[in-house]
């Protein structure tokens, strides 16, 4: 089975009912790093307007998206940074983000060709049924358990020109 045919089965799995049209439009996003197995994302966009963004994300097992923030954008940074929400559907996620380090031994596998860039280790653990609002501006960076993930989010608008990724090698 290819990936994308990997992917398309975890959406179809997850009990939420999609269109052939939005299995179609799935977005596969590698960040330009070429390993997209173990840092990458896969998304439906619902919609992206200048209120509200609504996604889909599957997370295969292990898959990490990379440490990120959305700052204030626009001409004169007048536009407040993303402010998103993730609700776990099924599975679970670790999702690290900034604040004081609360555990000894971190539950995620750090991609070691990109180590030096997850600095973050405030890990909270979000099972199905279970959500995390993340502050706008504010690192984070998030990864699949062993099953996999399905995680629908809920922001203010996406705009991921303006994304700050830790790795300067990400490309979006």
């Amino acid at each position: 089975m290819t990936y994308k045919d990997t992917v398309k089965k975890y959406y179809k799995d997850s009990g939420i009912a999609f269109t052939q049209e939005e299995l179609d439009s799935i977005e596969y996003a590698d960040f330009g790093l070429g390993n997209i197995e173990t840092e990458g994302l896969n998304l439906i966009i619902y919609v992206n307007n200048d209120r509200y963004c609504a996604k889909e994300m599957v997370l295969l097992p292990g898959q990490t998206c990379p440490e990120h923030r959305h700052p204030r954008r626009g001409k004169n940074l007048e536009i407040e940074g993303k402010q998103e929400t993730f609700r776990v559907r099924k599975g679970k996620v670790f999702l690290y983000v900034e604040g004081e380090e609360n555990t000894s031994e971190i539950s995620a596998r750090i991609p070691k060709e990109s180590q030096a860039y997850y600095t973050i280790r405030h890990e909270i653990v979000l099972s199905a049924g279970e959500q995390y609002t993340i502050a706008p501006d504010t690192k984070h960076w998030f990864q699949a358990a062993d099953g996999g993930a399905i995680v629908s989010e809920f922001s203010s608008p996406s705009d991921d020109a303006s994304d700050i990724f830790t790795n300067p090698n990400i490309q979006r």
